[in-house]
């Protein structure tokens, strides 16, 4: 067994046995950028996204949802619709400054400390996942690798020239034939320090939801639109970081996302064994450099071992199949069950999703129960998450199983149950009320969760995914956690409830609450949904 094992072990006991540094100190007024820096890298206006027709949310990513109108399917991103996409996944789209219970509302009237909403969740709201575009001949602009600034909605150039081959040939000849069928790739790195000053060894897990999150909201978006995203997370990541010019121990490619773009066939990327189209000694890499804000910068022994872990055959992508044999395990036949009602979506648009999309901190409200087609909405969405990509491409694997603590729902007494996916309903696990086992275990303040209509967890057979895949599987298997996360918040958008994800809890209590002593499931997030307090007072930032 790999590195890997050993950090996810320390995952899943740092609520028992704290993970090294213990004496670590979030020296805030320190802390990096949300996103990163190029003083010298000229920028261009992205085009401006409100006037684009929404569409509901994608089926089968969101089950129930209305299906994609006559029309609405796209034959390819155009510079339009990538511009739209990335405004709705990670743009800055609203401030929150809401009464609530989290630890920073004393600052956010603070511009300087203003709170700026974006459409994928962020752990700990912090968004170190950075976005490159990689466009070839085939693309509207000068070919050459972007970056996404996300305070200005424009991309960055940061080097020119069409450096495609060299993402093709770091994706390898085995990826997916959609991944070397085009020369248009999104390619997300993540700058580790812009998460690890707060949460330390930790930190590695925490990126790992983040791109799970973004990868998935694409995946929704592009199906809403009659596309389809894949993640590639098997490449050459020391090639990719030279092409960026990052140093993989700072800051390091997670995944590379390959785009249909809406071009003839006569302009798209030549096949691998064609001859190459730039001389192969040369090996072109960005010369801006990210400018860091922070004076002190920390390092950290785990983080450190698992960047190095996950590196360590990054380039041998698992034979198709591999990954069936760490699939979520099936519900039992037995036991007391509870009907569900069929999944109740509305036709809400994806934008208006998206917009909408927060954490509650605090504001929930246990006199209004969560009604039985709603949960049964949300459990649907988060069991019908798939990441897919080069380990399955088909989107056949499921990786996560759920739970729910029911507090205060319509039709379902309060117990703790596991969802079968295939039947739709619940299997009683521990029957009476959960609320007090619930916050006795959460290690924060910002949730009531008793007063949650119900709290649902999402087990990852970790163990098995490494032992199929390799210690690089933790970014799947963690990342499979982010995008079930995402899930959940944009079914309780669109359903208009109140949602709230959170990792600082005892992982062990919930193993020993569910009986997974003896197996290998392990319990990555708890995430809370029901009705808010009516009338909270908020911020218009729209009219401000």
């Amino acid at each position: 067994m790999g590195y890997a094992h050993e950090y996810a072990h320390a995952i899943l006991h740092r609520g028992r046995v704290p993970m090294e540094p213990t004496d670590h100190v979030v020296n805030w007024d320190d802390g990096p950028r949300k996103g990163k820096y190029y003083p010298h890298a000229e920028a261009f206006a992205l085009p401006a996204t409100e006037d684009l027709a929404d569409v509901p949310v994608a089926p089968g990513l969101l089950p129930g949802a209305v299906p994609v109108r006559d029309g609405d399917a796209a034959r390819g991103f155009s510079l339009p619709l990538l511009s739209a996409m990335l405004q709705d996944s990670y743009g800055l789209t609203g401030r929150r400054l809401g009464i609530q219970a989290n630890t920073d509302l004393p600052g956010l009237p603070f511009y300087t400390h203003a709170n700026w909403s974006r459409g994928t969740a962020g752990g700990g709201g912090l968004y170190p996942v950075s976005i490159h575009w990689a466009s070839g001949a085939s693309g509207p602009l000068a070919p050459g690798l972007h970056y996404y600034d996300i305070h200005r909605h424009a991309l960055q150039r940061l080097l020119a020239g069409d450096v495609t081959d060299r993402v093709r040939r770091a994706l390898g000849p085995d990826a997916p034939a959609e991944a070397l069928d085009t020369d248009q790739y999104l390619i997300l790195g993540v700058k580790y320090w812009q998460n690890s000053f707060k949460y330390n060894s930790f930190s590695f897990h925490v990126v790992s939801t983040d791109v799970g999150t973004l990868v998935h909201t694409w995946r929704i978006w592009a199906a809403a639109r009659g596309l389809r995203l894949a993640p590639v997370m098997w490449f050459d990541e020391s090639r990719l970081n030279e092409l960026l010019g990052v140093e993989g121990e700072e800051e390091t490619v997670f995944a590379v996302v390959p785009l249909r773009w809406d071009a003839p066939a006569s302009s798209r990327a030549p096949a691998l064994d064609d001859a190459p189209r730039t001389d192969p000694a040369h090996r072109p890499s960005v010369r801006h450099r990210d400018v860091e804000r922070s004076r002190t910068l920390l390092d950290f022994t785990a983080l450190r071992e698992m960047h190095s872990a996950t590196l360590a055959g990054a380039t041998d992508r698992p034979v198709p199949g591999a990954l069936a044999a760490a699939a979520a395990l099936p519900a039992d036949a037995g036991g007391d069950r509870v009907e569900l009602p069929a999944p109740a979506f509305p036709g809400t648009g994806l934008r208006r999703t998206l917009r909408d999309r927060r954490s509650s901190f605090g504001r929930f409200d246990a006199r209004r129960r969560v009604a039985g087609e709603h949960l049964s909405a949300v459990l649907a969405a988060c069991a019908g998450t798939r990441l897919a990509g080069d380990t399955d491409p088909a989107g056949e694997v499921r990786l996560a199983r759920m739970y729910a603590f029911v507090n205060h729902v319509e039709g379902v007494e309060q117990g703790a149950y596991v969802y079968d996916a295939e039947r739709g309903d619940l299997r009683l696990v521990a029957a009476g009320p959960q609320g007090s086992f619930l916050q006795e275990n959460y290690f924060l303040a910002n949730y009531n969760l008793e007063q949650a209509g119900v709290v649902l967890v999402p087990t990852v057979r970790t163990g098995a995914v490494l032992d199929a895949v390799g210690d690089r599987g933790y970014r799947l298997a963690v990342g499979t956690a982010g995008a079930v996360a995402q899930s959940f918040y944009l079914a309780a958008s669109a359903l208009d409830l109140g949602a709230g994800v959170a990792l600082g809890f005892d992982n062990v209590s919930f193993v020993e609450r569910l009986g997974l002593a003896d197996g290998d499931e392990a319990p990555l997030l708890i995430m809370a949904l029901g009705h808010e307090r009516p009338g909270p007072a908020d911020f218009r930032h729209e009219i401000a």
